[in-house]
């Protein structure tokens, strides 16, 4: 009798035992329950939560989630019950319009330091930034007005300027305040990637003011362009080949890690400073270089796209044993330590083995190797 092996069982069995041998559970069974189990939670469909994002200071983690309020079949507000939560997808959107409003030098200036904690907008570039200056609008609201109400559809994103304000939730016709933001903080963001009602209420406690941004707008600017980064720095990292020994996913959250930096004849490390990250390069060309013990420096090396250094500080945990200089405008991707050592647990090793030969000086196929 032939057995028919079902659809996905091999990917399955696969993702499994990667994650044991990544975690190493103490009980096997124990951890095969509660990986399956979630699993099985992840292929549920849910309700898509409206989240808040505030000041660090207000709630310990950058990215922690405020509430996540189930919506009410009887709210009042439910326009669009019958619609299925639509993901974004920003291979298909192929909008390049760009909204601009105009802002005097004082609202620019404003509106700047408004948006410059905002975790959404940490990973776009200087000319993506200046997107979001020119996308977003100013609001003035006034006590008891409501900025978003549950059940309402996503029309804008929010920054706040200034002003006080409570997010409130309704569950079976009472009110229920669950967070207030003073003075900083946004929200509104996930409403705008499906074709969901928004599932908490916005209410403003004293005048204030915001900055808003349009669904489209903000699509094309953070979402599109999250998404092409990502998939640059894919590119990028599958041709080093010590990641070779990643997993696609590990290699995608090694990718969301990444934040561009970027040069201009300038110093990128320092010898005998701490070590703080890796880097890898995205264009042009480095200087590496060593300080003799007589004082004299000597250039050991130069190097160019694709090319990473680094990554030896960290591994040994000691200062950087040479300089690296941007040879005219230089970008790299940096991944700093603690993302380092959560994302590249297998490659660290496969890094230890060649330290020895880096420390002699002879260039390995992808590392650049005096500046570590």
């Amino acid at each position: 009798m032939s057995l028919e092996i079902p659809d996905g069982l091999g990917d399955l069995l696969r993702d499994f035992t990667v994650a044991v041998l990544r975690d190493r559970p103490g009980d096997l069974y124990d951890f095969a329950v509660d990986y399956f189990t979630k699993i099985r939670e992840k292929r549920k469909p849910k309700t898509i939560p409206m989240y808040v994002i505030v000041d660090e200071e207000d709630v310990g983690e950058p990215d922690k989630e405020i509430f996540k309020p189930k919506l009410q079949k009887n709210n009042r507000y439910a326009r669009r019950q019958s619609v299925s939560a639509e993901r974004y997808n920003p291979e298909e959107d192929d909008d390049d319009e760009k909204v601009i409003h105009p802002k005097t030098d004082e609202q620019r200036a404003r509106l700047s330091d408004a948006i410059c904690g905002i975790l959404l907008f940490r990973c776009l570039e200087p000319e993506q930034m200046q997107d979001v200056l020119d996308a977003m609008f100013e609001k003035e609201v006034h006590p008891g007005e409501y900025v978003i109400k549950q059940g309402d559809d996503g029309d804008n994103f929010y920054v706040i300027d200034s002003g006080i304000y409570d997010v409130l939730v309704t569950t079976g016709g009472n009110e229920k305040k669950i967070h207030r933001f003073d003075n900083s903080g946004s929200f509104g963001e996930l409403a705008l990637l499906y074709n969901m009602p928004r599932s908490a209420s916005i209410v403003a406690v004293s005048d204030g003011t915001l900055w808003a941004m349009d669904r489209n707008s903000f699509r094309r600017i953070v979402l599109r362009s999250a998404f092409k980064k990502r998939k640059m720095y894919e590119e990028l990292l599958e041709n080093v080949t010590i990641l070779k020994s990643l997993e696609p996913y590990e290699r995608m959250n090694l990718a969301d890690a990444l934040v561009t930096r970027t040069y201009n004849d300038e110093v990128i490390i320092q010898q005998g400073e701490e070590a703080d990250g890796m880097f890898f390069i995205e264009s042009g060309m480095i200087r590496v270089s060593i300080q003799k013990p007589d004082g004299e420096e000597e250039e050991v090396g130069r190097h160019s796209t694709g090319k990473y250094f680094g990554e030896l500080a960290l591994i040994e945990n000691k200062p950087r044993s040479a300089s690296v200089n941007a040879i005219g405008k230089v970008k790299v991707a940096f991944l700093e330590r603690g993302s380092f050592e959560r994302l590249l647990g297998p490659c660290v090793d496969i890094m230890k083995r060649n330290s020895e030969v880096y420390k002699q000086y002879i260039n390995p196929n992808d590392s650049v190797n005096y500046s570590h």
